[in-house]
């Protein structure tokens, strides 16, 4: 099973630390005196700045009130919607702003909070050091107040300056810009950002946090979203591309798909190769599948590798029984590929003899061979085109032709278009490998 998704929904993501509801920011104060010489020199200076007597008069009792310890500062709550209305310059903004926010504080007011951050972020005056700090403020308190629009702005602007804390990463914002899509069923915008961000990480040279790609496919499986869980899931395995990770992607495709046998066939294949099959119902779904009447060397192969990693036991008896029977026809049944391989290369040689000699030389690791005949196969009336695609790509795979697998997997579609994309990922996986060595998908 998945070790780390559950089909709980999730809401939008929240990034906790007292900012936005426990602290005052610093401000400059206003004096009637020193503002009644700055308007005038503001002025003077004609840029815009400056305080107006208006301003004034409804700031410095509102002022005084909020530093006055004890004071009924609710009474004239009404006084700071006045006072927003008198924020003009750039000088007023970031005071009376600072006046707002503080008292927002006082009186937990969110929305006060976020009128008087919004001003003080407007006027221009808010120095580089604090920008990213006041713009988080800005996206918690939009945020609570459910204002999806500004939260998403400001989250942005904070990422953009680069704001972090000792328990909020780069990466937990992107993360948090990612739920503020996710929690909305944005779905196709926030996979959409989600896939901007990473390709703008690497841009940069910067690595990818795994948190997103988790955060991604936890929502696309949530959600069932296909091909995009898969889509993700490609993305986090060329990056991450452990045992356990290839185990989950390949439960994703197992848990919301119900494959036929000779899909799950190559599902378990792909988990053979990357290292995936960890349990004894594991192999004895993979034996079953395979079928040691049909491709004795594979169940063979499958029944040893479990045995030496310690999975399966000869107390087994469904094991020990299928490995009887793969014995008992290993060795007519190799003898019988020479004559299989000269009926299958006739000119009139039927698909079904095509079909059976390329799925007996993939079964025994003679990729040439095989490739030969899924070649042909996929050019005859009839085909199961999806099936003989996906195993051509096996065969191909294994004998290192990743770009000729990769144009075979591209064709792929329907129930088989999971598995396309996930021997995708491990063609390009081997392929980025230095030295890889060819798969061997089933093999002696």
């Amino acid at each position: 099973m998945i070790t780390f998704f559950s089909r709980k929904r999730t809401s939008s993501l929240a990034l906790a630390i007292a900012l936005a509801t426990g602290a005052a920011v610093a401000t400059t104060a206003v004096m009637p005196a020193e503002a009644s010489a700055q308007r005038k020199k503001k002025k003077d200076e004609n840029d815009g700045g400056g305080y107006s007597k208006e301003f004034i008069a409804v700031y410095q009792p509102l002022n005084e009130l909020m530093n006055t310890e004890g004071s009924d500062l609710a009474s004239q709550r009404a006084q700071f919607d006045a006072l927003a209305g008198l924020l003009n310059t750039p000088d007023e903004k970031i005071a009376g702003g600072g006046l707002m926010f503080n008292s927002g504080v006082r009186l937990q007011d969110p929305a006060l909070q976020l009128q008087g951050m919004e001003a003080m972020l407007a006027s221009g005056k808010v120095d580089a050091a604090n920008a990213g700090r006041y713009n988080f403020i800005a996206y918690q308190l939009a945020d609570r107040l459910n204002m999806t629009g500004k939260a998403r702005t400001y989250l942005q602007a904070a990422i953009d300056n680069n704001f972090t804390t000792d328990t909020i990463t780069p990466a937990s914002l992107r993360i948090a810009m990612m739920e503020s899509y996710f929690g909305n069923s944005e779905f196709d915008a926030g996979f959409k950002y989600l896939k901007d961000a990473v390709a703008q990480q690497k841009a940069a040279g910067q690595p990818v946090d795994e948190a997103w790609y988790r955060r991604g496919i936890s929502v696309a499986y949530e959600n069932e979203l296909s091909p995009t869980v898969y889509e993700v899931a490609t993305m986090w395995l060329a990056d991450f591309p452990s045992e356990g990770n290839w185990r989950d992607a390949i439960n994703i495709a197992r848990n919301l798909n119900e494959f036929k046998p000779a899909e799950m066939l190559d599902l378990f294949r792909l988990a053979r190769q990357t290292g995936a099959l960890n349990s004894a119902s594991d192999y004895d779904f993979y034996i079953e599948v395979a079928d040691a009447r049909r491709l004795p060397s594979e169940v063979k192969s499958i029944i040893e590798e479990g045995k030496a990693a310690g999975i399966l036991v000869d107390s087994n008896l469904y094991m020990v029984e299928q490995l009887g029977i793969a014995n008992s026809r290993l060795a007519s049944d190799r003898a019988d590929l020479p004559a299989l391989e000269a009926d299958a290369s006739a000119p009139n040689a039927g698909l079904r003899t095509v079909v059976a000699a390329g799925d007996a030389f993939l079964s025994y690791g003679q990729y040439d061979k095989a490739i030969k005949f899924y070649e042909r196969a996929v050019t005859m009336p009839g085909v199961e085109m999806n099936e003989e695609l996906n195993r051509l790509a096996i065969a191909q795979i294994g004998a290192g032709d990743y770009a000729a697998a990769r144009e075979s997997l591209s064709r792929i579609s329907g129930s088989r278009m999971p598995l396309a994309m996930l021997w995708t990922a491990y063609a390009d996986e081997l392929e980025g490998e230095t030295g890889a060595a060819p798969a061997a998908p089933a093999t002696m």
